[in-house]
């Protein structure tokens, strides 16, 4: 006879092989790469997450389409450095262009996607930043998670970073209190030259 606590984990282990195996559908039958490698990693993080399954899913097909329309742009793929990332819709549009008409042209590209809800435009007028920028940034959006997972008070896979440039964007479903806990956290982060909020509040 099976223990109470042996029986609960043989669930929780189906459910995410469950959602593991859909996953690797749902990426077979739309070729959709990001889905195939959150397929791998998925399963107790995606049940943990606020957002609902098919939003999760709706967010990996904005950033993959988007990306991929961007790229189809020749004047963009060769002329800028854009990131697009999205959170229950929320989708925050980062990097650099050399000229407004560019930085136009690719919220343009991605506006009529479907699915997004919101776009904020971040993206800079100025040359492409360097690999060695690219590598601080990257640090520095490890301090910040690492300063959110070390705090308490809120659940660091609540929240995206991004770093660009030194500027960092918070993405995330969270209450007031809990974007105010975060801000003040990542504002102190050594190397963040500035905060921006993109969250939608619960």
């Amino acid at each position: 006879m099976l223990t109470m606590k042996k029986t609960t984990s043989i669930l929780t282990q189906g459910k995410t092989a469950k959602i593991a195996g859909i996953l690797m559908l749902i990426s077979a039958l739309q070729g959709c790469a990001v889905a195939t490698v959150v397929a791998v990693t998925a399963g107790a993080t995606m049940v943990a997450d606020r957002r609902t399954f098919s939003k999760q899913i709706d967010d990996q097909s904005i950033e993959f389409i988007a990306h991929n329309e961007l790229n189809k742009q020749k004047a963009l793929s060769k002329n800028t450095n854009i990131h697009i990332v999205s959170m229950n819709g929320t989708v925050l549009v980062v990097g650099q262009a050399p000229n407004t008409y560019l930085r136009e042209l690719a919220i343009k590209t991605v506006q009529d996607i479907a699915d997004i809800v919101t776009i904020h435009n971040q993206v800079r007028i100025s040359s492409t930043i360097s690999i060695t920028t690219k590598s601080n940034d990257m640090w520095i959006t490890s301090k910040v998670k690492s300063a959110l997972l070390a705090n308490g008070e809120v659940n660091a896979k609540d929240i995206k970073v991004v770093t660009e440039n030194s500027e960092v964007f918070l993405l995330g479903l969270v209450t007031h209190k809990e974007a105010n806990i975060v801000v003040e956290i990542t504002r102190n982060i050594n190397g963040v030259s500035r905060v921006f909020k993109a969250f939608e509040y619960i």
